[in-house]
């Protein structure tokens, strides 16, 4: 079941492999995905000390929230991959010039992950040309649709 999804994501980039991580999350920002109060618009994700972290993924507070705990809405919270993925992962973002970027936030048998990509980055005239076949798409089936009522 999916939270939030980055749909800028497959508009910039070409993704060529997805990854599904687990979360390092704290009590209010489960309570708070599960209200459906996430978005992964702007976040993107990093490689530091050898470990993958997602950053500007906003989670918004509950109101109920506790209050001896001052929440931070988007703080860089850990990704968790088997350490083989990671070691790939490295490699490719470091040499291949691929970059990381979150595609979709979901939960996978009660729990909370977020699926990650191993993306090139799109030239203008390619986001262009994808533009283009999609209008193309829609067009066609618009054309088929009406051609089916007339009959």
């Amino acid at each position: 079941m999916s939270i939030a999804d980055n749909k800028k994501a497959f508009h910039d980039y070409f993704i060529e492999e997805k990854y599904e991580a687990g979360l390092v999350l704290e009590g209010w920002e489960a309570k708070a995905i599960r209200a459906g109060r996430a978005q992964i618009k702007e976040a993107y994700v990093v490689v530091k000390a050898g470990e993958i972290y997602l950053l500007g993924a906003h989670i918004s507070p509950l109101a109920q929230a506790s209050t001896h705990v001052k929440p931070d809405p988007v703080r860089t919270r850990k990704l968790l991959l088997n350490a083989r993925e990671i070691s790939k992962l490295i490699g490719k973002v470091e040499r291949a010039g691929y970059a990381l970027v979150p595609l979709d936030l979901h939960f996978a048998k009660g729990r909370v992950k977020v699926e990650i990509g191993l993306a090139k980055g799109k030239k203008q005239y390619d986001k262009r040309e994808t533009e283009k076949q999609k209008d193309w798409a829609r067009e066609k089936n618009r054309l088929m649709k009406q051609e089916t009522n007339r009959r």
